[in-house]
């Protein structure tokens, strides 16, 4: 007994140790880029950031497809050997997915017209060098984190942020805008990279040898991620990114620059915090459910405490937002802080959804997951064809926001119920 209580107690030392690494070093990287926002607004226009947005918009969707989601399936096996075959089927279909993003080249101008933007056409043969370095970092990145090498993945975020704002403030001081941001968001990932491999490289240089045995049978353990976390993933990023997909043809790339502006500003740093969390809290969950251990008491507790917490931060930013984002970025950026105000119901439920979002996969409920997205895609739908046909784009935002916050809440509600029915099988086993 008194073992146990050892073993929990360091558990939670290390918890606490892990998600301070990582939970500072994401503080750190966000705090520079936000630094360099009112350097960024006075260089380039609306339309550069529109452009920016929606670059990484179709990128994030070839993402998905990169690793067949296998990077979320690194941490799970018991043993070191399955895990790295989790991340050679992941690196599998990267290369699959960059060879076939280099053959859609051809078809630059004619994707560009789709999303009436001609200058996307100029820009586009970056595409296929960010699907691979971006892929690379999930799939590393996961890797990592089952080896709970926590200080390297902080050291890549710090490093990445600071190469991708100096970069873009470097190129904007020389006139380089219309591809100075997409250069800066392309480079500065392969130059982060190739620090981390090279840090960790006593670590990484076993996954180049490949058991291909070992591979076809993780690829058929874990074939859930593909069959069902896969299209839940791409419905959520296309939902995420509906507001840019759906309404740049409508009402052009300045509104969405404004748009993108409240997302890089609210909702990316949000989401980068939370998932600093959600890497430490699923390697230790994925630990005590092998261990039949209980999980419970700490869920309940976090949801709770951190519930609290976000009613109070968020009410005083709703106030504090418009004057904020007018200070920092300038007059002519203040309808960015009005787009904030709208998401923040959206992003106060995010703060919980996305530190717990594994649950679903450590109890193997990806399917359930892939019907919360369908549903909540349909709603976002539904919200901005309403400001479209009203013409009215803070009406599709906000439409957007409500049903992405209801539909969150409620899925939040669900996987809290997984981890209650996990407590009830293993007091009753």
């Amino acid at each position: 007994m008194k073992a146990r209580l050892q073993r929990w107690q360091w558990g939670k030392v290390g918890l606490v140790k892990n998600s301070a690494k990582l939970l500072s070093a994401n503080v750190v990287a966000q705090a520079i880029g936000l630094a360099v926002y009112p350097i960024l607004t006075r260089l380039y226009s609306p339309d550069d950031f529109g452009l920016l947005n929606l670059f990484l918009s179709i990128a994030g969707v070839l993402l998905l497809f990169a690793t067949g989601q296998y990077h979320c399936s690194i941490v799970l096996p018991a043993t070191l050997q399955q895990g790295k075959a989790c991340f050679q089927v992941g690196m599998l279909f990267n290369i699959v997915v960059v060879a076939l993003c280099a053959i859609s080249l051809l078809f630059a101008p004619q994707i560009a017209d789709l999303f009436n933007t001609p200058k996307l056409a100029e820009w586009y043969f970056l595409l296929p060098f960010y699907v691979f370095s971006m892929s690379l970092w999930h799939l590393l990145n996961y890797w990592l984190v089952r080896q709970k090498m926590f200080a390297h993945i902080s050291l890549y975020q710090v490093l990445q942020s600071v190469l991708n704002a100096g970069q873009k403030v470097l190129y904007g001081s020389f006139g380089f805008l219309h591809g100075g941001l997409l250069v800066s968001v392309v480079v500065a990932p392969y130059i982060a990279l190739s620090a981390i491999v090279a840090a960790s490289y006593s670590s990484i240089k076993e996954l180049f040898v490949v058991d291909k045995k070992q591979c076809v049978a993780m690829a058929r353990a874990y074939r859930k991620f593909p069959q069902y976390t896969l299209p839940k993933a791409l419905l959520n990023y296309l939902s995420n990114n509906l507001p840019i997909l759906l309404l740049v043809p409508f009402f052009g790339l300045t509104e969405v620059g404004y748009f993108g502006m409240a997302i890089a500003l609210a909702h990316t740093p949000i989401n980068q915090v939370c998932a600093s969390l959600y890497q430490v809290l699923y390697q230790y969950t994925a630990d005590k459910v092998n261990q039949k251990a209980s999980i419970g008491p700490f869920f309940k507790k976090m949801i709770v405490l951190a519930g609290m917490g976000i009613v109070v931060v968020f009410t005083v930013l709703y106030f504090l937002v418009p004057s904020l984002v007018t200070w920092l970025l300038g007059a002519e950026w203040a309808v960015a802080g009005t787009y904030v105000q709208i998401i923040l119901p959206w992003l106060a439920v995010v703060c919980i959804y996305s530190t717990i979002d594994f649950v679903i996969d450590v109890f193997g409920k990806q399917d359930k997951q892939f019907y919360f997205e369908g549903v909540l895609l349909v709603l976002r739908i539904a919200g901005l064809a309403w400001g479209i046909y009203r013409q009215d784009f803070m009406w599709a935002v906000l439409c957007f926001s409500m049903a992405s916050a209801f539909l969150r809440l409620v899925y939040v509600g669900y996987q809290c119920s997984l981890i209650k029915k996990y407590e009830k099988e293993r007091a009753n086993s």
